[in-house]
Order: structure tokens, then C-alpha cells, then sequence
């Protein structure tokens, strides 16, 4: 399984449009094929930081919507909605039987 946190930082006055535009990639996101999960985290120790987190079956269904449209048209609205690079971490994990 692969996880991704991908940390957003989102300008002040653009944080309505930001949610108005990453409502479609989610709804879009979770009906892919190997997505496990998709989470949108908005943070309460820093304001307009929000986290992705995101579950994949494998790297192939990771690379499969880093290429979808609905993704890459995200990615260019958020150029303009972003008050810094976006954070990438990338693991790879199981679940745990506890």
C-alpha cells in the first residue's frame, strides 16, 4: 500500500476557491480504481494548512491519477491558490493487526 501526505499551504484569500476546487478532485479521486482513501485534513495548529492524505493499492494506481485529468486540472487551478510548494511524502506501509 502506498501513503501519501501531501501539505498544502493555502493564500488567505483564496482558501473558499481552494475548497470549491478540491470538493470535484476528491468526489473524482475516490471513484479511481486502487484508491483506498482520499482525506482532505484541514490543520488547527496553522492557518490555511490543509493535508492530503491519500492510500493507494500501489504505485500504479499512485501514477494513474497523478496522470488523470481531474488531477492535473487540480494542479494547475492550484498554482494560482498556493502560498508555497506543496509538501510530498511518500511511504510505503501495511496495515497492522493489533
Amino acid at each position: 500500500m502506498i501513503i501519501v501526505h501531501a501539505n498544502l499551504f493555502i493564500k488567505p484569500d483564496q482558501e473558499a476557491v481552494f475548497l470549491e476546487e478540491v470538493n470535484s478532485l476528491l468526489a473524482a479521486t475516490r471513484a479511481e480504481e486502487g484508491n483506498i482513501s482520499y482525506e482532505l485534513m484541514k490543520s488547527t495548529e496553522q492557518e490555511h494548512k490543509y493535508t492530503m492524505v491519500e492510500l493507494w493499492k500501489d504505485m500504479e494506481a499512485a501514477g494513474a491519477h497523478n496522470a488523470s485529468a481531474h488531477f492535473t486540472a487540480f494542479t494547475h487551478k492550484a498554482k494560482e491558490l498556493l502560498s508555497a510548494p506543496m509538501e510530498l511524502k511518500i511511504f510505503s506501509g501495511e496495515p497492522l493487526e493489533v
